[in-house]
């Protein structure tokens, strides 16, 4: 039995997790709960043994100088709680590391312990994928469960997918196994822009977030560099014609898939949305994203005050296409087999097809 001194008794706990690596593209979702631990600011409260799941050759330890002594940081997995206020106050258990070398099972059998002391009531698990979809349009966000009461209760996929999966996917099977309601919401990012930062991405599992919880996230200065990480891939296309018509390409199959969506009960469920965040006396510090992922203004606006952009990513090659090679046997998945960062494995599984935003994860 995990025993956990100095944690006070938390209220309606949920657990909020994401890992780096794999399941992480353009480190949209361990910035999600990065920006979470940051802005509510998070107690680290334990961490789990790192000798036990990583293996420090693929994810190497960092040495850094404090107050003159040398010391060494170990790739790890840390467990945070913050405390959200407002009319009904509830607690956030972040969960915030990097995908495991080994002992999955194990693993995850930890963090559930956490939870069953912690009296978790829900985990929702952040992943990012590589995807088919244009950088212009709004970031398709999917959210998916194994427990069919789950999904129809909260408006959600029941996953049905089949393939290889990464620490997302086992860890809420687990879930599912261990009777913990576990949910876990998937932004895609642009294949051809997939270098971190990717703010727009972090925004949008954010705001999906919001809705899943109830709850109202201060977004600080997200959509300031979602409007300049917007701008900076804009110019970049701009400079490329055949870069250019390839997004233009991307952004006709998006618009003609989400035909259908535009009826009067997508748009009133959208308008509820926006009503939900403006309550309480407006927008919370640095305001909230639109269903497009930012103020509704800002796919052209140039980025004010004089702030500096996130760094900008680097100009695909003239005539190519996405980074690795892809399947295009008619209702495969045409996104990338493997993550094209160093280090990064294979992409996170889908049963959707690209830019689908009611598409099912894992």
């Amino acid at each position: 039995m995990i025993e956990l001194e100095g944690v006070p008794e938390l209220i309606d706990p949920v657990m909020v997790a994401a890992f780096e690596g794999w399941n992480d593209a353009g480190d949209a979702a361990s910035t999600a709960v990065a920006h979470l631990e940051r802005e509510w600011k998070g107690e680290v409260f334990a961490a789990l043994d790192a000798e036990d799941y990583y293996d420090f050759q693929v994810n190497r330890p960092t040495v850094f100088m404090d107050g003159g002594v040398r010391k060494i940081t170990w790739p790890t997995t840390r467990l945070s709680v913050v405390r959200v206020g407002g009319d009904k106050p509830r607690d956030l258990v972040l969960v915030r590391g990097i995908e495991p070398s080994m002992r999955w099972r194990s693993f995850c059998n930890e963090l559930l312990g956490f939870a069953h002391e912690l009296g978790v009531e829900l985990v929702v698990v952040l992943g990012a994928l590589l995807g088919d979809t244009p950088h212009t349009r709004p970031v398709p966000i999917s959210g998916t469960t194994s427990d069919a009461d789950l999904a129809r209760r909260m408006d959600l996929e029941e996953t049905k997918y089949e393939g290889p999966t990464g620490i997302v996917g086992v860890l809420q099977e687990a879930c599912t196994h261990a009777g913990v309601p576990a949910v876990s919401l998937w932004a895609a990012v642009p294949h051809y822009v997939s270098q971190p930062p990717n703010p727009k991405a972090t925004l949008a599992l954010l705001n999906r977030l919001e809705d899943l919880l109830d709850l109202r996230v201060p977004l600080g200065e997200l959509p300031e560099d979602a409007r300049a990480w917007q701008v900076g891939v804009d110019q970049l296309a701009a400079e490329d014609s055949e870069v250019a018509e390839y997004v233009q390409t991307l952004e006709e199959a998006r618009d003609t898939a989400e035909l259908p969506e535009a009826s009067g009960e997508a748009i009133a469920r959208e308008f509820e949305r926006y009503l939900r965040r403006r309550d309480g006396g407006g927008p919370a510090s640095g305001g909230h994203a639109t269903a497009d992922g930012g103020d509704g203004s800002y796919l052209r606006d140039s980025p004010g005050g004089g702030r500096t952009r996130p760094p900008m990513p680097p100009k695909p090659e003239p005539g190519t296409q996405p980074e690795t090679e892809t399947d295009q046997r008619p209702g495969a998945d045409p996104r990338p087999e493997t993550d094209p960062r160093p280090g990064a494995g294979p992409r996170p599984e889908s049963d959707a097809t690209p830019g689908d935003e009611d598409s099912s994860e894992d």
